[in-house]
């Protein structure tokens, strides 16, 4: 057999933190919509909060996501295995807490995405 040369460009993607992630399909592909939103100081808009909502959306077929299910399912197995179970943090216990007891003057609104 006879080799060949293949030349091969990489284009890297910029680090991404999801704040929130979404999944949608169809018969054809599941959609991941990984969202990451950060609020933001602007002197200009002192009526309403001004938020950056970042998207990064990856599709793929069916046979694809379910092995992606499983690779994330390997992950955290591996991880509690090295590290410990992985448990929510008592802030946010906290928060719930506050939130069920209905103490609604204690708990600060934590921003999501609007749709």
């Amino acid at each position: 057999m006879k080799e060949k040369n293949v030349n091969l460009s990489i284009s890297e993607g910029d680090a991404f933190f999801a704040h929130e992630v979404s999944v949608n399909f169809n018969p054809m592909q599941f959609v991941f919509d990984f969202k990451c939103i950060t609020p933001r100081v602007d002197m200009r808009a002192r009526e309403a909060p001004v938020f950056t909502l970042k998207h990064n959306v990856v599709m793929m077929d069916p046979y694809h996501a379910k092995h992606l299910a499983e690779m994330f399912t390997n992950a955290v197995k591996k991880y509690e295995e090295n590290y410990g179970k992985i448990k929510k943090p008592e802030a946010l216990q906290k928060h719930d807490k506050k939130v069920k007891k209905g103490k609604k003057e204690d708990v600060h609104e934590m921003p999501s995405y609007f749709g």
